[in-house]
């Protein structure tokens, strides 16, 4: 069993992308090929380097400017981040949220919620929400909102760029447009599906043209995608439920037989997560690609060792050392391999996390 320490790199500061790249599809692509080479090309290569008939599987998540600014009664700032709506009652709507403030919520106090802008905390909207309960095991905080919640954040909310993107008076108008992908269609996420924002109508065209077919999923990307693994023993990391679902178009072109390419590791954990309900719901029978249709749960943390049941090859961009990412990428094309290219990614200049440049990568046949 391999410890934490052990998906460590060295990773000069310098290299973290602050700013997306000057076109979505300007970024570079390190290929780790199925024969075990490894090359450095540029990202619309891979519409030549990916099979003719592959179904490429995308997430259609749209990020929420789910970060609110509000403020206590007393004048103290609190800072919310809404997670997912858990009711649906028609007359308040109750949301789980992360929350930073100076002191402890308490159930029953009013905020006032701000508007966004540079300049601290600026004015105030009319809008007020109200904690319903406060922190609770898995340090979420419940508020309730008088009416629609996603009307309120799109009007008073921030986009939530992940810690690791300096932005000292707030998320930009470039990051408006470039921290959600060209697939983007049913809000929910936190973080963007980022393996996606290389992705160009055009390269799109180029890959249909080929014969390659295009199939979305959802996955609402939570918090728990920046959340590190605090344990040594890697078998002790918990992870944080996220939701997804899979359209029966999607689930049947997988069960097809041609290759599957998942975009990202957020469609490799909800097409392995829904592979997994399928056997269960079928004590393991009709195949090995067949995946179960509708909406499901995941909390699958995928680590070397892992049969992968539904995909071939994966785009992604370059993950944080010791992150679950990473070690969901070296499950799926080996541990040696993965961070002998990480190293070499550094070595040769790629830039990396939400901004960065991108992997495709083959499964490994060990």
């Amino acid at each position: 069993m391999r410890l934490r320490r052990d998906y460590h790199f060295d990773l000069p500061p310098e290299q973290i992308a602050q700013t997306p790249a000057d076109r979505r599809d300007s970024s570079r692509l390190l290929v780790l090929a199925p024969d075990g080479s490894r090359t450095d090309r540029w990202f619309p290569d891979i519409v030549d380097l990916l099979p003719a008939d592959a179904v490429l599987v995308v997430n259609d998540t749209r990020v929420v400017p789910a970060r609110l600014r509000t403020r206590k009664a007393t004048g103290g700032s609190v800072e919310l981040l809404f997670l997912e709506r858990t009711d649906a009652d028609p007359i308040a709507e109750h949301w789980r949220c992360l929350a930073r403030s100076s002191k402890q919520l308490r159930p029953g106090m009013r905020l006032v919620v701000l508007a966004p802008g540079p300049d601290g905390f600026p004015a105030e909207t009319g809008d007020v929400v109200t904690v319903a309960q406060d922190r609770g095991p898995d340090g979420t905080v419940l508020i309730e909102i008088a009416g629609d919640g996603l009307m309120l954040l799109e009007r008073a909310g921030e986009l939530p760029l992940p810690p690791y993107i300096t932005r000292p008076t707030g998320p930009s108008q470039l990051d408006s447009e470039r921290y959600q992908t060209i697939f983007a269609r049913t809000p929910g996420a936190v973080a963007a599906p980022t393996a996606g924002l290389h992705f160009t109508p055009a390269i799109l065209d180029a890959l249909e043209a080929r014969g390659c077919a295009i199939a979305p999923i959802t996955l609402h990307v939570g918090p728990g995608t920046f959340l590190p693994v605090r344990s040594e023993r890697i078998d002790d990391h918990e992870m944080h439920t996220e939701r997804y679902d899979i359209p029966e178009r999607t689930a049947a072109l997988v069960a097809s037989g041609r290759p599957v390419v998942a975009v990202g590791t957020t469609c490799v954990r909800a097409l392995e997560s829904a592979a997994a309900e399928h056997a269960a719901q079928q004590a393991g029978g009709q195949g090995t690609r067949r995946i179960a249709v509708g909406p499901g749960e995941t909390r699958l943390f995928i680590t070397p060792g892992y049969r992968f049941r539904a995909v071939d090859w994966m785009v992604t961009n370059f993950h944080l050392p010791e992150s679950t990412l990473l070690m969901l990428v070296c499950a799926f094309a080996g541990y040696e391999r993965v961070l002998a290219s990480y190293r070499h990614a550094v070595s040769a200049g790629y830039r990396f996390f939400s901004y960065g440049d991108a992997m495709l990568v083959s499964r490994s046949q060990d």
